[in-house]
């Protein structure tokens, strides 16, 4: 039974659509000019800048008087609300199970955060387990939290793959460890020339099928 070992955001959920609804209702309510959302989106960086500094550039943005905790709830949970589980996702998670494929996701964050995003949308029926880096005591790319993972559902790390759309931290993982990858460009050209991925796709449907075509 083949591993894969799959990201969270903008892999199996569109993080970054979600965040971007969110953003667009949230500006619209302080009155922030339209081209603010671009600005918006480019700080938070695909959610790798963290909440606190997140809450404390937006405070200062537009001189709010909330403290700086109260836009962190805000940016914790309401972007959540936006976020749903693309039934054709759920669709190829579920066909890639019954072809005895063993998905489990590995993603980065908060296990209250992370746990209520899988649950909440349902993905938690449609995968094997989860990891979660704050759990776990350590973050991708670390080949430990891939470890993890696969003792999480007792079976080796051989043969996995590893799907995601960050270099770095799903591919880069995957190269630390040798282990095939595919790549979710995300209309992102390839850079990095230290490593790699074994297949580049658009989304993860196209990647749960690479993997299939690939066994």
């Amino acid at each position: 039974m083949p591993l894969i070992l799959t990201a969270l955001d903008d892999t199996l959920l569109d993080r970054s659509g979600a965040f971007r609804l969110w953003a667009k209702g949230f500006l619209e309510e302080l009155g922030a000019p339209p081209d603010d959302l671009n600005w918006l989106l480019s700080v938070d960086a695909d959610g790798l800048t963290p909440r606190w500094d997140l809450a404390d550039l937006i405070r200062e943005r537009y001189q709010l008087s909330n403290p700086s905790i109260d836009i962190l709830d805000e940016l914790r949970e309401g972007p959540l609300a936006y976020e749903k589980l693309d039934p054709l996702v759920g669709c190829a998670l579920q066909i890639a199970g019954d072809a005895g494929f063993v998905p489990v996701v590995v993603t980065n964050g908060p296990v209250a955060v992370e746990e209520t995003r899988i649950r909440r949308t349902g993905l938690d029926q449609y995968v094997a387990d989860w990891v979660i880096s704050e759990q776990a005591g350590v973050s991708k790319p670390n080949p430990r939290i891939f470890a993890m993972a696969a003792q999480r559902v007792r079976m080796r790390l051989g043969g996995a793959w590893v799907v995601g759309d960050s270099p770095e931290a799903d591919i880069g993982g995957a190269a630390a460890m040798g282990l095939p990858s595919v790549w979710l460009h995300r209309g992102r050209d390839w850079i990095d020339d230290r490593f790699a991925p074994t297949r580049v796709v658009g989304n993860v449907i196209q990647g749960l099928s690479a993997i299939m075509a690939a066994r």
